[in-house]
């Protein structure tokens, strides 16, 4: 195997029982990213419809656990889909049943678990945001087929991941409105690029067993095409901003967000896969730079 590949069996995953170590790396536990991905939008939303603030801390104490559990369900629904497309990719290989590890029947009710668990941090939420919690359960079961009939399948996980914004908005303000359609539109554009710099890890054996993706697509052209997404989403930010209300320092405070995503412009080498692996994981601290951009124009204004 080569040594580029998301699975990592060493730190705390060497220390556990072995019988628990297949359901961690199925759940993706050991790498934290996707999860912190997949709560950032959340968080956005969350704090530009500025509830109570107490309110605003108990939201994002659900959605920090939520994304974490739903996160860890998308990945099982996603390697139950590839399972046998996984063994054909260098990268995901080992992963616990594309090799093995874990059959599909335990793959089932580990799933079954966590959608449970999701459940009841849903019922925490008004009704207009459990509605929503529910219809994401159709992008969370169909998105891993994307792939498979269109090169665009990162605007398929870009309304997935990105669907915190509007379930975020919902819980905190029990509505939906212009404002938080706008920063859903900004998730997806930011999504979209962040996932064609992942993909680039695996392009050349997406090409051999026949995964589209737009990676593939772009090519030698994804700077440009990073720049666009990258640039739609701040300009999508900055409309959310202005119909939500926030204050000058949020749009003083977005300079910072885009000089994190131009950097991340500007360094890409996609014949590096690591580099795109590191530069995938920065949008942790891309997204981090938008909800306190956020705060500032809307709380501390």
């Amino acid at each position: 195997m080569s040594a580029h590949t998301d699975i990592k069996r060493d730190g705390f995953i060497a220390r556990l029982p072995r019988r628990w170590q297949p359901y961690v790396l199925l759940a993706r536990l050991d790498r934290p990213i996707g999860a912190w991905l997949l709560f950032l939008p959340g968080l956005w939303s969350i704090l530009l419809a500025r509830p109570r603030p107490a309110r605003a801390l108990w939201l994002i104490a659900l959605f920090a656990i939520g994304s974490v559990l739903m996160r860890a369900a998308g990945c099982i629904v996603n390697d139950m889909w590839d399972r046998d497309l996984d063994r054909r990719v260098t990268r995901t290989m080992g992963r616990p049943l594309a090799s093995g590890a874990l059959g599909m029947r335990a793959a089932m009710v580990f799933l079954a678990a966590l959608l449970a668990l999701s459940l009841l941090i849903l019922l925490q939420l008004p009704p207009r945001a459990q509605i929503l919690g529910v219809a994401s359960l159709a992008l969370v079961a169909t998105y891993p087929l994307a792939k498979r009939v269109t090169w665009w399948p990162q605007i398929m996980l870009g309304a997935t991941f990105g669907w915190g914004a509007l379930l975020g908005y919902a819980a905190a303000a029990d509505r939906l409105d212009p404002a938080a359609g706008l920063l859903y539109l900004a998730a997806i554009f930011w999504i979209l690029g962040y996932d064609t710099v992942y993909a680039h890890q695996d392009r050349e054996d997406d090409a051999l067993i026949g995964v589209k993706s737009t990676a593939r697509l772009f090519g030698q052209r994804t700077k440009p095409f990073l720049a666009a997404c990258y640039a739609l989403a701040l300009l999508a930010l900055l409309a959310a901003g202005h119909a939500a209300g926030l204050g000058g320092r949020f749009f003083a405070a977005l300079a910072l967000p885009a000089a994190l995503l131009a950097w991340q412009v500007i360094a890409l080498d996609i014949d590096d896969p690591a580099l795109c692996l590191r530069l995938f994981k920065a949008n942790r601290e891309a997204g981090l730079a938008i909800g306190l951009a956020i705060a500032l124009g809307g709380w501390f204004a």
